[in-house]
């Protein structure tokens, strides 16, 4: 750890950083869970729109992982498996009425 305050004690900057740290979990959950940097919005309004409704899902992520008791990115990783069955059980359905 690093800091340019060289008054701080041990458990000061091991208490500031882990505040800090819980900051880049969450910056990291919503730029990787909800699509944040990847808006495709031009206009003031539609970026702002996207802001928004990325903090309300990362909100809502949040919220069901903790009442399913895994991490954001273990619950992500559940319904992309549930979502790759059931398009596969699609497909094959698909398939059994043109064979």
């Amino acid at each position: 750890m690093i800091s340019n305050d060289i008054e701080l004690d041990k458990e000061s900057m091991e208490t500031i950083y882990q505040k800090r740290w819980k900051v880049e979990v969450f910056h990291k959950n919503i730029k990787s869970n909800t699509g944040l940097a990847k808006s495709p919005a031009k206009r003031e309004r539609t970026q702002s729109n996207h802001i928004f409704m990325s903090l309300l899902a990362t909100a809502k992520l949040e919220g069901l992982s903790i009442k399913k008791g895994l991490t954001t990115f273990g619950l992500k990783t559940k319904l992309y498996i549930k979502a790759q069955k059931e398009a596969l059980k699609a497909l094959r359905e698909i398939e059994a009425l043109t064979a």
